[in-house]
């Protein structure tokens, strides 16, 4: 009975991974959290690999939580991921698994990189914008007023 659970349970898995690896299914935080309790890094590296913007990052937390130490060069490539969050999960995760002082170095840089990039992009937020825009809609809009207000004064034929 325990052989059969146990060859279910087996092909399930194999079967999650198959759709999983191929897109056709997009796995969900539960089952994101099952592959963590089963310590199953093999499925984690490729969501964090494949997965959706949604996933990704909850596999980094789930590599670091299982402390899996063969996924700190996946972890590297996932910090520089256009999804800020992915990178920030990665970066997190990377610390948790103590690492090397060389990736440290790397970790330490990208975080302040990001510093710098909030500061420039708070400072470009604070400068005052173009009113050209909005002269150049109220000349176009007094012109179309203009325009309605003379063709009411014309008698109809």
């Amino acid at each position: 009975m325990t052989n059969i659970v146990l060859t279910l349970f087996v092909m399930r898995r194999t079967i999650t991974f198959l759709l999983i690896r191929l897109n056709w299914l997009t796995p969900s935080q539960s089952l994101i959290e099952r592959f963590q309790h089963n310590n199953d890094s093999e499925i984690l590296q490729c969501l964090l690999r494949n997965g959706s913007y949604k996933t990704r990052p909850i596999a980094a937390k789930a590599l670091a939580d299982i402390e899996d130490h063969t996924s700190i060069p996946l972890l590297l490539e996932a910090i520089h991921d256009n999804i800020h969050h992915v990178s920030i999960d990665a970066l997190n995760a990377l610390e948790c698994l103590d690492v090397a002082k060389e990736t440290k170095r790397i970790v330490n840089r990208k975080r302040f990189h990001w510093a710098k990039l909030f500061n420039n992009k708070s400072k470009e937020s604070k400068k005052p914008k173009a009113k050209s825009n909005i002269y150049r809609w109220e000349r176009a809009s007094k012109k179309s007023f203009e325009m309605v207000k003379d063709r009411l004064k014309r008698p109809i034929r």
